[in-house]
């Protein structure tokens, strides 16, 4: 991989943006110059087998889930979190299916487990880490929710970088890529607390019986700007070092990941920078390790574009109420913000007051959580875990 050393970043207390990065050329021999940095192949696949890649699902096209599982660079472990129905339309069964056969034809481990399985339940219960449970026992519904079991799956592995891609990409290539380029991220990276957020070039649209490359989505350009003046409020300065704001293909060291909090809903992504700042940069740390080595955030530029199963208008209004609810509560916004964003969120048709502006439910990290109780409890009370090993 042959991408650009950023040219440019800002550094907001211990946290260090980097701005957008792009890739000129998807293989490299050993390069490093001020401007750009070659990535071996063996540098590429030593970081790979260090990596889970965790993919969150709930009822997608069953062809797209085994595009992005054939993708996925030989290597990674895999764990797929489904929350996929399970009635008379039994779609996590056909999920567990379609791994069975990709994992017997190809012998890449990957691991499954449904997001209400009981045990699963009990495992985070006896684990220490309850704030992930409904009044009944089980995990609530939401990607937030599925994203910490495939990080506290990741976590027993031992393995040092975790990473999250969706099910319904429809350019499996694509999903190769993104791998890849969380792992450059990982190797450019003069920190152990490091993230990496892709910035996809193109979000083709069919308009008139044609495709359109769009540059950004509706909600991206939104969240982007309100993230933005989130840090402009502060600082004094304008900026547009934040254009992932909405960046659910993303990965981070494990050392990162089991410090950061969660926000359920449509605002995992958003929330992941709302909780540096506060936490790193106006807040009083509570992780010296991570405030004495710096924390860097990447973005990357992807060169396959994104095309993804559109879900349809309510999905993007939910996208943007979740996106803005969680820079509107965050404490460094200021009363002028939060008028803005409730403007914005009017002239959306989104909300009439202010009051029906809800706040995200945030859930702790997992540093803390016991793992080896949460497996063990796991292992023996669960109905649907599948782990296929080499």
């Amino acid at each position: 991989m042959l991408i650009e050393l950023p040219k440019h970043a800002e550094i907001f207390g211990c946290v260090k943006i980097h701005e957008i990065q792009k890739v000129l050329k998807f293989e490299s021999e050993a390069f490093e110059s001020p401007l750009l940095r070659g990535i071996t192949k063996d540098e590429m696949e030593e970081i790979l087998h260090k990596m889970v890649v965790v993919v969150p699902i709930k009822d997608e096209k069953l062809h797209l889930l085994d595009g992005v599982l054939r993708s996925i660079p030989i290597g990674c472990d895999v764990i797929v979190v489904s929350n996929s129905q399970r009635d008379v339309n039994d779609v996590f069964r056909m999920e567990k299916d379609i791994i069975s056969n990709f994992h017997r034809v190809t012998k890449h481990p990957v691991t499954i487990i449904h997001q209400k399985d009981p045990g699963l339940g009990m495992a985070f219960k006896e684990a220490g880490y309850t704030s992930i449970l409904d009044d009944t026992g089980f995990v609530r519904d939401g990607k937030a929710e599925g994203m910490i079991i495939g990080l506290s799956l990741a976590k027993n592995t031992g393995k040092e970088f975790v990473c999250f891609v969706d099910a319904d990409n429809y350019i499996p290539c694509s999903v190769n890529e993104y791998i890849k380029l969380y792992a450059t991220g990982f190797i450019i990276s003069q920190s152990p607390y490091a993230m990496v957020r892709l910035h996809w070039k193109y979000k083709p649209k069919v308009m008139e019986d044609r495709l359109y490359f769009k540059k950004w989505g509706r909600v991206s350009e939104i969240t982007n700007r309100f993230l933005n003046m989130l840090i402009s409020v502060h600082t004094g300065f304008e900026t547009n070092i934040i254009k992932t704001g909405n960046a659910g293909e993303h990965g981070m060291t494990m050392k990162l990941a089991e410090i950061m909090a969660h926000s359920t809903g449509y605002s995992v992504e958003p929330y992941q920078l709302v909780y540096l700042l506060e936490e790193f940069w106006k807040g009083e740390p509570k992780f010296k390790d991570a405030v004495n080595s710096g924390i860097e955030v990447y973005q990357i530029e992807t060169m396959n574009p994104h095309v993804h199963e559109d879900k349809g208008d309510v999905h993007i209004r939910e996208m943007l109420l979740g996106s803005l609810s969680t820079i509107y509560y965050s404490r460094l916004a200021n009363d002028g913000l939060k008028k803005e964003i409730v403007e914005e969120l009017k002239k959306n048709e989104m909300i009439k007051k202010d009051k029906e502006l809800r706040k995200n439910r945030i859930l702790p990290p997992i540093k803390d959580m016991n793992i080896e109780k949460f497996v063990e409890i796991l292992l023996n009370h669960s109905e649907t875990l599948t782990m296929l090993s080499h």
